[in-house]
């Protein structure tokens, strides 16, 4: 592929359409046979870096969306290694373009194959070609779901040829003398209770046989996904880290927001100041939605959104509420019909009849949130992040519903692109959860990317 890329930028400097532009200088000085040995050594030095990379892990289980976001990394280090090269020669290249081009085809061809070659190697899986057999040891309903997932769902690429109950002396007699007829790849301890005899049975028993051993997170794990050890008087102390936002991920995601934030402004205030119109000319009443949220650590902030009930109904905390709004929605918050989220701490009315015909159209498409781009530029809340509550809602959390409060909230977030008000809270908790001890840039831009295709799928009008 990056052969290719590098003949395909060559051809498409000489071809006709690229030369009528900007003619080309350099013809004589550079023969497409001398450049091919270039693209040769350029490629082998790519191929390291690539390696170097991690990108050539066969059992790796990185989604897509990362494994080209480590592509383009990669590449781009192959890019700077060439420039390097270029600045060691003391001479410049015959076309700027050409290197140009094949970095940016390169990227998109690498990606490409790697993606078809994802696709043959989920589709040999389901013929049971190259799938790795496990042995599942547990009692568990995560054993149970771990089974039906593997079973259910090939393209996972498990098989599994044994299940076992627990480990024990007898256990491990039994699966010795199963290993000298069929062959195991991988043993998953999918039960945190077994005890402690049993665990470090079971691992000296996949170290003894060569076999890769897995495990389950315990409680504990299952809340500590981030570590960093550090070495004390000789002993390893863990921190654990709240979110990678720490530190310069916090600075990165501040700058992202600051600039997505200001290009959106400029780019929709056109429908920023359609939309007041319409809402103008529809009802009485200002053209924002003024209320306290909860922030990062629980802080208040005022929230903006264009108005989409009846001014005189509005509930909340904040500058629009009123006393008869908050009474109707006491009232609605009881109706088993009404609240769609009547266990929840929070509060999600179906059909509310306090919601304009202008309110439902710009909640329909979202234009309601648009506003909450000027609370990024303020600081208050981030472009993605979990969803910003009310401070009344946010009174009812319990203790582990409060991790949503650890960073800033988002105006759309892993939650919103996942199922948006379709979701229970507790569902909304989990992904908010992930993507604050997993956070990335690259997770951000991909959830930028799938929230306008998740507007567009729709969701319940609240």
């Amino acid at each position: 592929m990056i052969v290719l890329a590098g003949v395909s930028a060559y051809h498409i400097r000489f071809a006709e359409f690229t030369t009528d532009i900007r003619p080309v200088i350099f013809a004589d000085n550079l023969p497409f046979a001398y450049y091919l040995k270039i693209v040769l050594f350029v490629a082998f030095l790519w191929l390291i870096i690539f390696a170097l990379a991690g990108l050539y892990n066969i059992r790796s289980t990185r989604k897509l969306v990362k494994e080209i976001y480590r592509v383009v990394l990669a590449c781009s280090t192959g890019l700077m290694l060439i420039v390097i090269l270029i600045f060691m020669r003391r001479e410049l290249f015959d076309s700027r373009f050409i290197v140009l081009a094949g970095w940016i085809l390169a990227i998109i061809y690498i990606s490409l194959a790697r993606a078809i070659v994802r696709w043959i190697q989920r589709t040999l899986f389901i013929y049971g070609v190259g799938v790795r057999k496990i042995i599942m040891v547990g009692n568990t309903k995560t054993t149970d779901s771990l089974v039906k997932e593997f079973s259910q769902d090939k393209r996972f690429g498990y098989q599994i040829v044994k299940r076992l109950r627990d480990f024990n002396i007898e256990t491990a007699h039994e699966l010795r003398e199963f290993l000298k007829t069929k062959e195991v790849d991988e043993i998953i301890q999918s039960d945190p209770n077994l005890t402690k005899a049993e665990v470090l049975r079971l691992y000296d028993f996949a170290d003894e046989n060569h076999i890769i051993f897995k495990y389950a997170a315990d409680l504990l794990g299952t809340k500590v996904l981030k570590t960093e050890v550090a070495e004390v008087a000789g002993i390893p102390i863990v921190e654990v880290k709240k979110t990678p936002l720490d530190g310069w991920g916090r600075i990165i995601k501040r700058i992202f927001d600051l600039a997505g934030a200001a290009f959106l402004i400029i780019i929709l205030s056109p429908a920023l100041a359609l939309t007041a119109l319409i809402i103008k000319l529809d009802s009485s009443g200002p053209v924002f939605y003024l209320d306290y949220r909860s922030g990062q650590a629980g802080k208040r902030f005022l929230f903006y959104k264009f108005r989409s009930m009846v001014a005189h109904l509005c509930d909340g905390e904040g500058p629009s509420a009123t006393p008869e709004g908050n009474k109707i929605l006491q009232k609605l918050e009881t109706d088993q019909q009404a609240n769609t989220r009547k266990e929840d701490p929070l509060h999600k009315i179906k059909d509310d009849p306090r919601v304009t015909r202008v309110g439902r159209f710009i909640r329909r498409w979202s234009i309601d949130e648009l506003p909450q781009l000027f609370n990024v530029i303020k600081g208050d809340i981030s472009l993605v992040g979990p969803r910003p509550h009310m401070t009344m809602e946010t009174a009812k959390y319990e203790s582990h519903h409060k991790k949503v409060l650890t960073i800033k909230p988002g105006i759309t977030g892993l939650a919103q692109i996942s199922g948006r008000s379709d979701l229970s809270f507790e569902e909304e908790v989990k992904l908010d959860t992930y993507y604050i001890e997993n956070w990335s840039f690259l997770l951000d831009s991909a959830i930028l990317l799938r929230t306008p295709l998740a507007v567009i799928r729709g969701r319940k009008v609240e």
